[in-house]
């Protein structure tokens, strides 16, 4: 299998979204902000998550599952939290909006905490973590899927969640600490992407419908389907289990909006945004200073192999941002395959690739 990439320019393919998402009729303020953080994923590394969901989006607008233009209801609202509903707009227009009201209620209360029912698929949650750690907070994301089941319970060969990504960013005295992952053992646009490609999965991620482990990505679309293990696996899943129990907990049950309310509701999520001002509990210099010491702890820390030193979550992604600034975006046969039916779908041609 071929691993080449192509490589196109940043500022172009950023114009070509937003062209994208304008002639499927967004508004130009929700396509600039689909544009960005769809792109925003891309360039941490999140290619599952990144430009490739750019045809999605564009088909649910045109058919509308997908609102182009509007705002999220206020449902109800105290000093530090409040309850949205996004009536099916766009994550990754949403999203930004939510971290922004609750970094407003942490500089008046300390914390402010924001959950949302009906946001359209929120892509990848590491891209909007800047928004909170370059106003010196914390910040942690959650989101769940209503009309998705495809993660068993520990101990099931059954589909029961969907795959609910965790995504928390800290400030620091250098570049912000920046984690997300999921409460699975993988994520079902990775699973699509390893079919894609015609991989199999790094490890053994699935349950087939008898009750057997296997890396083969064909068989979470076979009849009946695998479904993906909770992080932790055959052996320590139960530890991924709870997680997604708690996750499924503050997003669909804090928003009142889970399975029985949203199960055709598609890609469509329900989220948890939470953010925290360090300075409520005491001098932000003092936080930074304690974040700092845990990092340079774990730079400090032995490595098993002297050519992996241990790195700090969301080095590799930023490194990777201004690589790909730089040379430009990297998108391999496989991504490119889709980002061409979306330029036949919305009839806005493709820019060129890079030299």
């Amino acid at each position: 299998m071929s691993t080449e990439v192509t490589r196109f320019d940043y500022q172009q393919m950023l114009q070509w979204a937003d062209d994208c998402l304008q002639q499927s009729g967004a508004s130009g303020e929700i396509a600039r902000n689909v544009a960005f953080y769809l792109l925003e994923g891309d360039l941490l590394g999140y290619s599952t998550h990144g430009l490739i969901r750019l045809l999605n989006n564009c088909q649910w607008l045109q058919r509308g599952d997908s609102l182009g233009k509007g705002q999220p209801l206020t449902l109800s609202e105290r000093a530090a939290v409040a309850h949205w509903d996004a009536q099916h707009l766009p994550g990754p227009y949403v999203v930004p909006q939510a971290i922004e009201a609750a970094v407003t209620m942490a500089k008046n209360a300390g914390t402010g905490t924001i959950v949302i029912r009906r946001s359209q698929h929120i892509a990848a949650l590491a891209s909007y973590l800047s928004l909170a750690t370059e106003q010196g907070m914390v910040v942690s994301l959650m989101c769940s899927t209503p009309g998705q089941r495809a993660v068993a319970p520990f101990g099931s060969k059954q589909a029961v969640f969907s795959p609910n990504p965790f995504a928390v960013g800290v400030p620091s005295s250098t570049t912000p600490l920046l984690l997300d992952m999921s409460f699975s053992m993988t994520a079902a646009g990775k699973v699509r992407q390893a079919k894609a490609n015609g991989e199999k999965l790094p490890y053994q991620a699935l349950v087939t419908a008898d009750g057997e482990w296997t890396d083969d990505p064909a068989t979470f679309f076979a009849e009946p389907a695998s479904a993906i293990a909770p992080l932790g696996g055959e052996k320590l899943g139960y530890k991924g289990y709870g997680l997604t129990l708690y996750s499924e907990i503050l997003t669909m049950a804090l928003s009142q909006y889970g399975r029985r309310q949203g199960s055709d509701d598609g890609d469509a999520n329900s989220v948890w945004v939470q953010v925290i001002d360090p300075s409520a509990f005491g001098e932000q210099k003092a936080f930074i200073e304690q974040v700092d010491d845990l990092i340079n702890d774990c730079r400090g820390a032995a490595p098993i192999s002297a050519q992996q030193p241990v790195r700090i979550p969301g080095e590799r992604g930023l490194g990777l941002k201004q690589q790909q600034l730089k040379s430009g975006l990297e998108y391999s046969d496989a991504t490119l395959k889709v980002l061409r039916r979306c330029s036949e779908f919305t009839g806005v041609a493709m820019p060129g690739s890079k030299a």
